[in-house]
Parts: structure tokens; sequence; C-alpha cells
């Protein structure tokens, strides 16, 4: 499993968990049987596993736009916001 291969420290603290969803109790039980691991093993490994994936995605940047700010000249931006403004306009026969 990967929190033991990831971590080699004691492990600190215990926490339990009360009033968890039967749904989600029952998915945290299949996952433990299909890896052959402890409950408690599965949720950990679920808990790294997400929060590997969340902070993964937080770090992801993209480039491949950087060359397009600022490229407008005032003239295409105020023609871009004129267009804007027509399509955000309310046709009041439309809501009747």
């Amino acid at each position: 499993m990967m929190h033991s291969a990831m971590h080699k420290e004691k492990p600190v603290k215990a926490i339990t968990l009360r009033n968890i969803p039967s749904d989600l109790d029952k998915t945290i039980r299949q996952r433990a049987r299909r890896k052959r691991v402890s409950v408690n093993k599965a949720v950990i490994g679920l808990l790294e596993e997400h929060l590997t994936q969340a902070a993964t995605k937080r770090a992801d940047v993209y480039h491949d736009l950087d060359d397009l700010c600022g490229a407008w000249t005032k003239d295409a931006a105020d023609a871009f916001d004129q267009a804007l403004a027509k399509q955000r306009a309310i046709d009041l026969d439309l809501w009747k």
C-alpha cells in the first residue's frame, strides 16, 4: 500500500470517524478486501491518494496561452466588449 512505502516515520495519532454514510462504508470495505489490507490502511491510502491528487492539481500551471496575454489592441478589446454587451442584452419580448 502507498502509505507504508512512502512514509517511514512512526504514526502519530489515531482518528475516530463517526457517522460514516453506509454507502461510503461499503465502498471503503470493498476496497480493503480488493487490496487485501485492513480498513484502516484502506482509509489512509484513500486519504493519501486524494490529498496527493489535490496538491498535484493545484500545482499544474499551463503556459500555452501566455503569448495571447496583452495582445489585443484597445480597439479590438472595445469591439469585443461591445459584442458581449449585445449578447447580454435581455429581449423582454422573449420573457413574457
